[in-house]
């Protein structure tokens, strides 16, 4: 494994990038039990879609540990698996194959940019101080996610506001990033994760003594309810984007279908596309694996993980495979190579198996891990170059995109359109890669035509 994942050239140990794996499969578990709540709302079974999640989850990680020896962890995506339920099939009234197609569709598109390589040449063409924006924003939008999971902001008439902090949840999620400070101060190995279980233990010990689920509305036990669980079948969903009797069936004729599945595949490709490449250059940017250049290290390899687990996914029976910003939880905790990635594979293997377990994790005991990674992240806004507002301007107006809009993808394109635009008014065209003239006309068209 040392010589494998190169422990030693990247100033890491097995036993870091062990504890980097569980963390990072710790703070994106909850996918387990929301992805198949989401989809399931579409007609697909929940169960099902389960076994699908930790099919997709498990590919694209060990591809990313194997191909690209980095410590990023991948899953369906939140938001785009709710574009597939609530957009795709309850609104425009596909059917789930059809979506599951769509889906399929965009993953060999993406291995075929991957391979020119168009995708990559995306990621260098963003400029140094966009990506700290970029990289920073994801931190913002990760902390933004944490306050959100506790409870201790809640959407309002003012579009959010505080929480119930008293109620068990908000109040223990507190309580644990407090925790993790204190322990990071000290230089404590494993922080992050001793927060997490310092929160659901107290959680625990709140459900016993009657305190939760006070004032949390919808809230589950704290407790397993069982171990040992055996996976469902995939006999429903399994292939079923190749189910092209049931898929063409409401359309009149095959220029429609070709049209409509062209144009739900691209609302696809545009989220996960950028969806990806930020979370690539903020992670990377928090583990200091830029190089000199501002690049993200076998980008390539990275992104056709992506590609793959796309593909793969939308066989098995679920939503888009994306890079999940979670993985900077397991930056945060020394994960450095592949070595972290496969072990976050492995503990997805597991969760196949002892589901209870891992479902019995609340949100509440994540979410101060989010928080306190979002609050790390977001040093890299320190090192943008102030002083240049045609540098400055973009990337602190893509760091504020991320969480206002609730969207990686949507910070990025006000960044590349920004940058953009402010350079070539202000005479500095010589420094605009030609890349960002294309990126930025394809995100005015998307936001015209699509959004």
């Amino acid at each position: 494994m040392k010589d494998l994942f190169q422990l030693k050239e990247h100033g890491t140990d097995a036993k870091t990038e062990f504890i980097a794996g569980l963390t990072t499969f710790m703070t994106m578990a909850y996918i387990l039990a929301v992805n198949p709540s989401i989809l399931s709302e579409a007609g697909m079974p929940g169960g099902e879609v389960f076994t699908a999640t930790v099919i997709a989850s498990i590919v694209g990680t060990v591809l990313m540990a194997l191909l690209a020896n980095l410590p990023f962890a991948m899953a369906p995506g939140m938001g785009l698996n709710a574009y597939l339920t609530y957009s795709v099939v309850l609104t425009m009234g596909y059917s789930w194959q059809f979506a599951l197609l769509a889906v399929f569709v965009e993953g060999i598109i993406f291995i075929i940019l991957t391979i020119l390589p168009v995708r990559e040449a995306m990621v260098r063409a963003i400029p140094k101080n966009l990506k700290l924006g970029i990289a920073g924003g994801i931190g913002l939008f990760v902390a933004f996610i944490g306050l959100q999971d506790a409870g201790i902001v809640t959407d309002s008439s003012t579009l959010v506001t505080l929480g119930d902090i008293t109620a068990a949840g908000p109040c223990l999620a507190l309580v644990g990033f407090i925790i993790i400070a204190i322990l990071h101060q000290k230089n404590v190995k494993g922080d992050i994760l001793i927060g997490i279980f310092a929160t659901w233990i107290l959680g625990i010990l709140a459900q016993l003594i009657g305190w939760y689920p006070r004032g949390d509305n919808g809230a589950m036990t704290l407790l397993p309810q069982g171990v040992i669980t055996l996976p469902s079948s995939l006999k429903t969903i399994g292939f079923a984007c190749f189910d092209f009797k049931t898929i063409t069936a409401s359309f009149p004729s095959t220029g429609k279908f070709l049209m409509n599945l062209f144009t739900v595949m691209f609302a696809f490709m545009f989220v996960d596309i950028f969806d990806t490449m930020g979370t690539l250059i903020g992670v990377a940017s928090k583990a200091n694996m830029l190089d000199e250049n501002g690049d993200v290290p076998h980008s390539k390899q990275a992104l056709l993980s992506d590609a793959i687990a796309t593909v793969v996914g939308a066989m098995a029976g679920t939503s888009t495979t994306t890079t999940y910003v979670e993985s900077a939880a397991g930056v945060a905790q020394g994960g450095r190579t592949g070595l972290t990635a496969l072990w976050t594979a492995a503990f997805f293997l597991l969760a196949l198996f002892f589901s209870p377990i891992f479902l019995a994790i609340p949100t509440f005991a994540v979410a101060p891990a989010l928080l306190f990674v979002g609050f790390l992240m977001i040093e890299s806004l320190l090192k943008i170059e102030y002083e240049d507002v045609t540098e400055s301007v973009p990337a602190i107006l893509a760091a504020l995109m991320m969480p206002f809009a609730y969207s990686i993808s949507t910070g990025i394109a006000f960044g590349i359109i920004s940058y953009t635009i402010i350079n070539l008014v202000c005479g500095k065209h010589k420094k605009i890669h030609p890349v960002m003239y294309v990126l930025a006309v394809i995100f005015i068209l998307y936001f015209i035509f699509i959004a």
